[in-house]
């Protein structure tokens, strides 16, 4: 079964940006660069859970899922080959690049890469934040959350659910956003998918959850003084209870940087709602797009 988000891996042209964004304004730790010089970023006491490849364009490289072992991933991943999907086992040298033991990888029916790995590497040191912080919630709650713009809602929702294990945690219809919430552990959603208005799947936004309100206020702050776009303003949202804003990453897409985020057990029932939040999560920069388009990649052979 699939554990958590393990990581995720974004192409850029602005990947060196990064390299100040993500310590100074997220507060990661800048870890060494990949073999190809991608930008990698530590959250916690993982190798790193994020790298930033260089790229001509701005895309989703690969989404990581954290599974609770080697023979767990294999199941999945006969599961998706009985549905006619290619799957293909990683070798060791690119293993060792995602520093995790080992991982199988296909291509999902919108075009992104997913990645079923195990054995996510520890270092001796410990996580330093990259500036005075409280640390980010991860564990074995993972990186945070990842949000999906698709155009079949209902052949992902089986697609997620049936193939790969999400578990449904709630539904939220506002208007013309219809979206769905899965967990895979005692976060609210690591995964969600919403309509997309067009015919081409996008990527929406990651979240990350800091340890402190006063974590997400000193990044609210920090945002303001670097003029880097709030595309949201701070607000709490209806499902989640997340009190959160969203900005623009150098890569043209939108992160959700959060705390307080709503845990949930094995007996949580699936809700409904008709709001995306509560209060605040005003749209702001409304000439940036919320859409980062998928560039869908070739399936393993």
């Amino acid at each position: 079964m699939i554990t958590s988000l393990a990581y995720f891996g974004v192409t850029s042209p602005s990947y060196q940006e990064w390299e100040t964004f993500g310590p100074e304004v997220l507060g990661c730790e800048l870890v060494q660069a990949g073999p190809d010089g991608a930008v990698r970023l530590r959250f916690d006491e993982a190798a790193y859970r994020m790298a930033i490849h260089p790229g001509q364009k701005n895309g989703v490289a690969y989404i990581g899922w954290a599974t609770a072992g080697e023979d767990e991933a294999g199941v999945i991943a006969d599961r998706l080959r009985l549905q006619g999907l290619a799957v293909a086992r990683a070798g060791a040298e690119e293993a060792a690049l995602r520093q995790v033991l080992g991982f199988y990888w296909f291509v999902d029916p919108e075009g992104i890469r997913h990645e079923l790995a195990w054995g996510q590497m520890r270092p001796r040191s410990v996580f330093r934040p990259g500036r005075a912080m409280s640390g980010f919630r991860t564990g074995d709650q993972g990186l945070g959350h990842v949000v999906l713009a698709v155009p079949d809602l209902a052949a992902s929702d089986r697609f997620y659910r049936e193939l790969l294990g999400f578990r449904l945690s709630d539904t939220v219809i506002d208007g013309p956003i219809h979206a769905h919430f899965y967990h895979v552990n005692g976060r609210h959603h690591s995964l969600a998918i919403a309509r997309a208005p067009t015919e081409r799947a996008a990527f929406l936004h990651l979240m990350v959850e800091a340890n402190t309100l006063e974590d997400v206020g000193t990044a609210l702050d920090l945002c303001e003084a670097r003029q880097i776009p709030v595309t949201r303003t701070l607000g709490c949202h209806t499902n989640d209870r997340m009190i959160s804003f969203y900005l623009q990453s150098p890569s043209d897409f939108r992160i959700e940087y959060g705390w307080g985020g709503l845990e949930v057990g094995e007996l949580w029932e699936p809700r409904y709602y008709d709001r995306t939040s509560t209060w605040g999560h005003r749209h702001q920069h409304k000439e940036l797009s919320p859409f980062l388009m998928i560039e869908p990649v070739a399936a393993p052979a």
